[in-house]
């Protein structure tokens, strides 16, 4: 029986899923963070395989029974590190097929499979991805926890460590975020986290300190949850401009763990969406993109070429 195995590489965490050909899904497993340009090569190649090999084992099954394999991985839209990571994939992870794809293409598959409309994707970082009714395909945001990836988890927890400062300076309004930063981190003060030299994903574990904050009304934290509605909204509208759909309706799905944790942040998103595209059709997916990975793999294996706009590249 040919057997399937679908990995989701993100900037938290890795997930990996195995189904067999009928779309049973036999195993799941999960490692830490495997993007590339957050973590460096060797740790998201060590975080895939570790999860590939975790999920084969939970099977009972070896490297050499699978089918077909896709990973969807953060920051594999770079030629440079498709080309590298992709070799690397062959050479690792034994199967007859083998396919290599953004985190935000496995997102779009697992939302609305072939059908045209777009992809709000809210995760450690932020990206919108949108099919066209005629194909085409284009993305919005995404380029980095350095320059972008509004309405993420990094920038959340950022901007939580931002407004605990300068609380704690006088500069900005009083906010439980102080206390509750100190408290997650084991600070005497906020201000003892700028030698702490956290990594990105250390950040963006943060966010649920804003979600708690926002729920017991605090301002502060109620004004960024707002702020990221808007911000990850903003993504989905600049592809409402840019992509050309014929219907009534434009599809929008809305995936990630901030739209599943937070109430007021799908709230805050909705409301910006229907005020300037009423003919938006919104709908927040619970469904894990890693879903999407695994359809991927049966389509590459059936002998149907995924499309995307990623330089992807297959091997039989």
């Amino acid at each position: 029986m040919p057997y399937y195995l679908g990995i989701d590489g993100g900037g938290t965490r890795t997930t990996a899923c195995l189904a067999s050909e009928r779309g049973r899904i036999l195993a799941r497993s999960a490692s830490g963070p495997s993007n590339p340009l957050k973590v460096g090569f060797d740790s998201a190649q060590q975080q895939i395989l570790l999860a590939a090999r975790r999920v084969l084992r939970k099977a009972r099954l070896e490297a050499g029974e699978l089918e077909a394999v896709c990973v969807g991985l953060a920051g594999v839209d770079r030629p440079q590190v498709h080309q590298r990571l992709f070799d690397w994939l062959e050479r690792s992870i034994a199967a007859r097929f083998h396919y290599l794809t953004s985190d935000y293409a496995i997102a779009l598959e697992t939302a609305l499979g072939d059908l045209p409309g777009l992809v709000v994707i809210s995760g450690t970082g932020s990206i919108s991805y949108g099919r066209g009714d005629d194909g085409g395909m284009l993305r919005s945001g995404g380029w980095g926890y350095l320059f972008d990836d509004a309405g993420g988890g990094y920038d959340l927890g950022r901007k939580a460590i931002i407004a605990a400062l300068r609380a704690s300076d006088g500069r900005g309004p009083q906010t439980v975020l102080r206390a509750s930063i100190c408290r997650a981190l084991g600070l005497k003060d906020v201000d003892e986290i700028v030698a702490c030299s956290l990594a990105p994903h250390e950040i963006a574990a943060l966010f649920p300190l804003v979600l708690k904050a926002a729920a017991r009304r605090d301002s502060v934290a109620q004004h960024l949850c707002e702020e990221a509605g808007h911000e990850l909204a903003d993504l989905g509208l600049s592809l409402l401009r840019r992509l050309k759909w014929s219907g009534p309706k434009v599809r929008i799905a809305a995936l990630g763990g901030l739209f599943q944790a937070s109430t007021r942040i799908r709230r805050s998103f909705k409301r910006r969406i229907i005020s300037r595209a009423p003919h938006g059709q919104i709908v927040f997916s619970r469904r894990a993109p890693v879903e999407g990975a695994l359809a991927l793999a049966w389509k590459l294996a059936e002998g149907r070429r995924p499309q995307d706009r990623v330089p992807a590249r297959t091997k039989c």
